[in-house]
């Protein structure tokens, strides 16, 4: 009987933290998108930065290499739903698009009333 407790609040103890790490997400207008670095005969396809605030901060997202994009599918001022889990991401336009991508700036949003 104690073995069965021990365990179950082993158990408990390790799943809780990983519990309380929550993705955030919701939606979000596109402040700007951005080519990142060049193409060459090894890199191909172009990178672009997402960049899009959120309530507590501005988020630039960068998308993988070798992720074929148009620029086209996503213009500047559009609704766009994100997910933000640690370092990695995910947009998404109206149109249902998706990328999956790395967050590389976080600007926390200041305050309107410094003390």
């Amino acid at each position: 009987m104690r073995n069965k407790t021990a365990i179950l609040l082993l158990v408990l103890a390790t799943a809780l933290p990983a519990s309380a790490d929550k993705k955030q997400q919701g939606s979000a207008t596109l402040k700007d998108f951005q080519p990142a670095g060049t193409t060459d005969k090894k890199h191909k396809h172009q990178q672009f930065d997402f960049i899009f605030d959120v309530p507590t901060a501005e988020y630039t997202c960068r998308s993988k290499e070798g992720d074929k994009l148009k620029a086209i599918d996503w213009p500047v001022g559009t609704t766009i739903s994100y997910e933000i889990d640690k370092d990695k991401g995910k947009v998404k336009n109206d149109k249902g698009k998706k990328v999956d991508c790395t967050i590389m700036r976080v600007d926390p949003v200041k305050s309107a009333n410094p003390q």
